[in-house]
């Protein structure tokens, strides 16, 4: 039934997506509908790249849980924990994957700018680990160090695209700054 549920979900969505934007796009100026189909566009592969690699860091994961441990015994995963299991993992992957893109709204919205972004590089570069640490599934680093560094990739190249829109709209510069 789970399998079910999900299948008909993916499968409906471009229905149900139709019928919230359908609800949301009026109530929208036209600059501000170019910029959700912008985010939309990118918000779609950046999930499918994150359910990939939490496919890959699941394989991985269950293969050393399965083979770690005391030899000589066998090892049975129930299907209805290990469907649960795939399917918050891919949930969570996928909308970690996001939060670049969560940074460039607040940076286009213009609440933060590329400078105070770049400076909280460490604090974010610290949560990503401590997150992937949480969230993956064995003990082992591989996976825990393979979500980090890819939402360390993301997040500096929001970053980069942030500067970009900086330059763009000319924030940064000091409005006296030619004055003695």
């Amino acid at each position: 039934l789970k399998i079910a549920l999900w299948v008909g979900l993916i499968v409906s969505a471009p229905v149900w997506l139709y019928q919230l934007w359908a609800f949301i796009a009026p109530g929208l100026h036209r600059h501000e509908r170019r910029y959700s189909y912008a985010f939309a566009a990118i918000a779609a592969p950046l999930f499918a790249a994150g359910a990939l690699l939490a496919y890959f860091i699941v394989d991985k994961g269950l293969s050393f849980l399965l083979e770690a441990g005391l030899t000589g015994l066998s090892n049975q995963l129930e299907v209805t924990r290990y469907i649960s299991f795939v399917t918050n993992m891919i949930l969570i992957f996928g909308v970690a994957f996001e939060f670049p893109l969560m940074v460039l709204m607040l940076n286009f919205v213009g609440l933060v700018s590329a400078r105070k972004l770049l400076s909280w590089w460490r604090v974010a570069v610290f949560i990503f680990f401590a997150f992937s640490a949480v969230v993956t599934p064995t003990p082992d680093p591989f996976g825990m160090t393979a979500l980090a560094i890819c939402l360390c990739a993301l997040y500096f190249a929001a970053v980069g695209v942030a500067f970009l829109n900086d330059k763009r709209r000319g924030r940064g510069k000091e409005v006296y700054a030619g004055l003695d």
